[in-house]
């Protein structure tokens, strides 16, 4: 198939050369702009469920994986930090070296 392409294509060999960096580019702006757009939503990748993290599953095929249940009173203080992943450089010297969260 390639072959064929290239005995299609016109001009010399610098013309078949910018010929099928051409056609590659329209068929990768085809796929990026018309194709994957549309089949975005025909694809699973988005339907995610997600639990409170407590639910026992019973294992069968029509087994509920999320709970409508109220969930428990929030603690007082959060055990994280909101702000960002890494933890106050003083809190970290005071907890004698030990990891956040252990």
């Amino acid at each position: 198939m390639y072959a064929w392409i290239w005995r299609k294509l016109p001009g010399g060999l610098w013309g078949k050369v910018i010929g099928s960096l051409g056609l590659v580019a329209a068929t990768t702006a085809l796929l990026w702009y018309v194709v994957f757009p549309w089949a975005t939503p025909l694809l699973p990748f988005d339907d995610v469920q997600v639990g409170t993290g407590t639910e026992q599953g019973t294992g069968g095929e029509n087994a509920d994986v999320t709970s409508t249940d109220a969930p428990e009173e929030a603690p007082e203080e959060i055990p994280y930090s909101t702000e960002s992943n890494e933890p106050h450089p003083s809190d970290a010297a005071t907890n004698g070296g030990q990891i956040p969260g252990d």
